[in-house]
């Protein structure tokens, strides 16, 4: 019993890192075209990828400290993937 779950577990994590990757992926590729003029993806709807992404960045920075820590473990919980 115990393999079957970890074969299970094992199974929802690389699932979830597929998911995670696709959605980098579609992030990136949608920076990319509104830079280029573009305007925002189609499939976004009327979102502003670059707008959320500098919106998170300066609230990051307006915490300091704080904001650093929290881009530290965002990093590492990234890179143990």
């Amino acid at each position: 019993m115990k393999g079957f779950t970890m074969d299970v577990l094992s199974k929802v994590r690389s699932w979830a890192a597929g998911l995670a990757d696709v959605g980098v992926s579609l992030a990136a590729l949608a920076i990319i075209v509104e830079v280029l003029g573009m305007g925002v993806m189609p499939f976004m709807g009327d979102v502003s990828v670059i707008g959320n992404v500098s919106s998170i960045m300066s609230s990051l920075g307006s915490e300091g400290l704080i904001g650093l820590v929290a881009v530290w473990i965002l990093w590492s919980i990234w890179e143990r993937k």
